[in-house]
């Protein structure tokens, strides 16, 4: 238990944080992630020194190879391949995952016909996805698009049935006392409550389906960041290897960080942090 002394400490810290700037208090929440990138790339760079170019290039050398990809036009038009079958999948999977997820959680027998049907989805190995598409649909686009979305699909539609049963029951039971309707009840009551667990498992999803869809363009296609990954495995380059693995993991953050978060912030404005920035917004402009 805190004593006084050390309530009015906490107080201390926490108006000086507010007082600071919003580039300030942006870089200070920042600083734990920042300082695991850190550390892992000194790890990184203390294995390089251990091993040769040929098993493991520094940093430095990696980032010498993705600026050469990006110079020569390779980057951007692997990049537009990749992402745009992978975001096609993963609307596809966030649309019928969340749809059924969401009947499933209101209605018990949807639930019940559901919950078996996504369980075997779930069971099936993302490789074996990709060994099927490829027997169904050759080589290209297609193969990816179906894997990102069958994979993901379970997903999304176990974290719609969680959040729609674990909502306020009673809140919807007291609109529809009042008049509202069904839609009304739906969109007033329900999504707001299961969007914080929807959020969570899209950004899993994305990041387990632009994983898949890396894969599935290994085996099966002949354009992209996994094609170009498997093209730089035959020829024993280890340099360009490592920076279509970076550029992944780089592309991932930022559309985590730049598009699902900010996008999250917008849609749930009745958050605590949201709310204490908009105050404090409101403050700064009086």
């Amino acid at each position: 238990m805190l004593r006084p002394g050390q309530h009015a400490r906490r107080r201390a810290r926490g108006r000086g944080f507010a007082r600071l700037p919003a580039a300030g208090r942006w870089l200070l929440r920042r600083l734990p992630g920042v300082a695991g990138i850190a550390l892992l790339v000194a790890a990184w760079l203390l294995a390089s020194l251990r091993y040769t170019p040929l098993l493991l290039p520094s940093p430095g050398e990696t980032l010498a190879a993705l600026g050469d990809l990006a110079r020569e036009g390779k980057l951007a038009g692997a990049v537009a391949d990749t992402g745009s079958r992978t975001l096609m999948g993963l609307a596809w999977a966030v649309l019928a995952g969340g749809t059924l997820g969401l009947l499933a959680g209101l209605t018990p027998v949807v639930r019940g016909v559901a919950w078996p049907v996504v369980s075997v989805l779930q069971g099936v190995p993302p490789i074996a996805w990709i060994v099927l598409t490829l027997i169904w649909f050759g080589t290209g686009g297609r193969p990816v698009t179906f894997t990102v979305a069958v994979v993901t699909l379970p997903i999304v539609f176990l974290a719609m049935v969680e959040g729609v049963r674990s909502s306020d029951r009673e809140l919807a039971d007291m609109a529809k006392n009042f008049g509202a309707s069904p839609w009304v009840t739906l969109t007033d009551i329900y999504i707001p409550q299961v969007i914080s667990y929807a959020f969570p498992a899209v950004i899993t999803a994305a990041a387990v389906g632009w994983k898949a869809g890396v894969m599935a363009e290994v085996l099966g296609a002949q354009d992209g960041i996994g094609s170009r990954l498997a093209l730089a495995r035959v020829n024993l380059d280890m340099p360009t290897a490592m920076a279509w693995v970076l550029a992944m993991v780089i592309i991932l953050l930022a559309f985590e960080y730049l598009v699902l978060h900010p996008l999250k912030a917008w849609l749930e404005p009745w958050r605590p942090e949201r709310r204490a920035a908009a105050n404090q917004r409101a403050g700064e402009a009086r």
